[in-house]
């Protein structure tokens, strides 16, 4: 059996069924502790090897992800994994892309799409989702289907 993170641990997010998701910024060094055994990274290129197991979605950083529907069902199989094991949710920083995926899995946890936001930044960083189009594509984030949302800058 897989052990979930220490919920008082760096960058743990609980999420109110009480699954636990890490939340970190690839920039920083990795946390000391247990290791990931599941990562979503969310980087506008290929993310550097690691000894777990990942999944890549294509998501520039200030923007949105480059496949929407492909990013909805990266953050379904985090959420669902996040049950019973090791997840990590990262970007670049750790704030915007990370707080915006952070957000979408609250969503997906039950948090009303219009609440999910303010509930990542008061449980995981006050700086989580850094745009207004990320903060629109969390409100807009559809749990049963991911519709495609918004459009984003350039």
């Amino acid at each position: 059996m897989t052990h979930t993170w220490e919920p008082t641990g760096a960058g743990v997010l609980r999420l109110p069924s009480g699954r636990l998701i890490r939340g970190r910024g690839l920039r920083h060094p990795l946390p000391e502790g247990l290791l990931p055994t599941f990562a979503l990274y969310l980087l506008g290129r290929r993310p550097p090897a690691v000894e777990w197991e990942h999944r890549w979605v294509r998501w520039p950083d200030f923007r949105l992800p480059s496949d929407r529907p492909a990013a909805a069902d990266a953050l379904r199989e985090a959420w669902e994994r996040a049950g019973t094991e090791r997840v990590e949710v990262a970007c670049g920083g750790g704030q915007g892309r990370t707080g915006t995926a952070l957000a979408c899995l609250a969503v997906l946890d039950g948090v009303p799409g219009r609440e999910a936001v303010a509930y990542v930044r008061e449980h995981y960083s006050r700086r989580a989702v850094e745009t207004p189009w990320q903060r629109r594509f969390v409100t807009r984030f559809d749990p049963s289907h991911h519709t495609e949302g918004p459009a984003q800058p350039g």
